[in-house]
């Protein structure tokens, strides 16, 4: 095979979300400021900047007038203001109004498109001299001989699906750099290689996960009011199960709809995707869509985790930001200003390292005290005791979340601890199967046509980037013993059981179906499915989630 080709940088950042973006910009802001430069560049595996970005959103904008304080002169996508905000408790035919701590609410947020804000962003750190690269997937972190992160490799193009050089091959390039700044999001496949290098998590608490699926939807005018927020919990999920929906009403008309399930759920046959589609049919919600028009659909893992599962956020040659260390803030069900904040200390740390005369070390361990003393470290540590609460079921989650919002305002002389989400699944046997309704078509939809939605383009003839470790795993255990419960949690349907002619039965990975939400790499109960990247530009392209 042929040799890499190699280009040489000072920072090279791996991502295009907001923390990584933020992380380019400050990188260039701080240089600036001390009458130098440093060279950036920036790596996205998606067809475009924003193409794979998906979350609710509700904007807090503190990081980013910290970033760029002009940033409603430059254009900033921040066109929604929230105007009203409210959260209830949904039983199967009701909806009661819940009181909202001060720490969940939205005065002086933006219900915003993600994806426009990278694109934003990514145009500001362009014009700084930033240097981005959508299409290109980093799938290989490169070391020196001392075992220190020198840069990373994009993947091999062409490849056919054994993975041979097909006829338009092209050998992947070596990204090379003083250090290697990973903002991968949730549960990176490059992270989660760093995790297990540099045990990187060794001394915190499990990370715990959720899955957000989210639709936009054109809604009549006299079911819209722009600004309004609607946070719920309750149905449709049983009392065992955390989760809950949004409904924010953006411009013209259009509706955001989402919902998160914890992957800390203990029922097999439990199914994110069709949760979400019932939410959407309740009473007190079903009037939205009845005559209105779904036009997008994506979903997304997210890091719930928080203060206690923050991992150790440097090793030698480069740093964690964003949601691939688990920045997200669950009670205020917000991530985006934690994530730009953390780019912007991990920016300011690099530039103090990298700037230095006397430099001689490998690791940048000034990051990690400075984002402790960071506002951002702060707001974190007073919710961490709101999310373990849940593994206890919903009504003491409930009751703990009250006595930590309200009455202890994150003072509680203890933290609690979380659990392994993959560890959870009960054996089918021991659980009751739960029946799903068949879509209307109308308000509720099947997975085929919610993918038609998304998007999504994967060279079908290149290798799966969906690896079993151990092939016979997914039949001798899941499907035997969980019923296949990679069947049911995947929100694009790329897991199927069929017959071989045999009668046996074997696993179907549809791998060209990829959300690349990464649910698969953190629920399989025997950690069997490895998520890698598939060529650069694979994926979902997400338009305005």
């Amino acid at each position: 095979m042929t040799a890499r080709e190699s280009m040489n940088y000072d920072v090279v950042i791996v991502g295009a979300g907001p923390s990584g973006l933020a992380c380019a910009i400050r990188l260039k802001q701080t240089a600036a400021e001390r009458g130098q430069d440093l060279s950036v560049c920036v790596l996205e595996k998606a067809s475009e900047v924003g193409a794979h970005v998906l979350s609710g959103a509700v904007m807090d904008p503190r990081a980013l007038t910290e970033l760029l304080p002009d940033w409603s002169k430059r254009g900033a996508p921040l066109h929604v203001p929230v105007t009203s905000d409210q959260f209830v408790f949904l039983t199967r035919t009701r909806a009661w109004s819940v009181p909202i701590p001060e720490a969940m609410q939205n005065h002086g947020n933006f219900i915003v498109s993600l994806s426009q804000v990278c694109r934003w962003l990514a145009r500001e750190a362009e014009a700084l001299g930033v240097e981005i690269y959508p299409g290109f997937a980093a799938s290989e972190i490169l070391y020196d001989d001392k075992g220190a992160v020198v840069g990373v490799a994009t993947g091999d193009m062409g490849l056919l699906r054994d993975g041979q050089p097909g006829p338009h091959f092209q050998r992947g390039m070596a990204l090379l750099a003083r250090q290697t700044v990973f903002a991968e999001g949730c549960r990176g496949s490059l992270t989660r290689v760093l995790m297990e290098k540099f045990s990187l998590d060794q001394y915190g608490e499990p990370q715990t996960y959720g899955l957000g699926l989210k639709e936009i939807w054109e809604t009549d005018a006299s079911c819209h009011q722009k600004g309004q927020v609607t946070h719920s919990v309750g149905w449709p999920l049983t009392r065992d199960t955390y989760g809950g929906g949004w409904i924010y009403h953006l411009d013209n008309n259009q509706i955001s709809v989402g919902f998160v399930v914890g992957l800390d759920y203990s029922n097999p046959s439990l199914s994110p995707f069709e949760e979400f589609q019932r939410f959407k049919t309740h009473p007190a919600l079903r009037h939205i869509f009845e005559n209105g028009r779904r036009i997008a659909y994506g979903a997304k893992a997210l890091s719930e985790g928080g203060w206690q599962s923050i991992p150790r956020l440097t090793f030698p040659g480069g740093i964690l930001v964003g949601d691939a260390a688990g920045f997200m803030n669950v009670p205020r069900i917000k991530g985006s200003h934690t994530a730009l904040k953390s780019g912007m200390v991990a920016a300011e740390a690099l530039g103090d390292f990298l700037l230095s005369p006397d430099i001689g070390e490998k690791e940048c361990t000034q990051y990690a005290t400075a984002l402790k003393n960071s506002w951002v470290w702060s707001e974190l540590y007073r919710v961490r005791n709101v999310r373990p609460g849940f593994h206890h079921g919903f009504w003491p989650g409930m009751l703990n979340a009250a006595y930590e919002l309200w009455v202890a305002k994150g003072r509680s002389p203890w933290t609690l601890s979380h659990r392994k989400d993959h560890e959870q699944l009960k054996s089918y046997d021991q659980c009751h199967a739960i029946q799903y309704e068949k879509p209307d078509g109308r308000v509720t939809f099947d997975r085929p046509s919610s993918l038609f939605l998304a998007n999504i383009g994967h060279d079908e003839s290149q290798p799966s980037h969906l690896k079993l470790t151990d092939p016979q795993s997914a039949i001798e255990i899941n499907y035997k013993r969980f019923h296949s419960p990679e069947t049911h949690y995947c929100p694009a349907g790329v897991y199927e059981i069929a017959r071989k002619p045999d009668g046996h039965p074997e696993l179907i990975i549809n791998a060209q179906n990829c959300l690349h939400c990464k649910t698969c790499d953190i629920k399989d109960p025997e950690q069997n499915i490895r998520w890698t990247t598939p060529e650069g530009g694979s994926g979902p392209n997400y338009a305005n989630l």
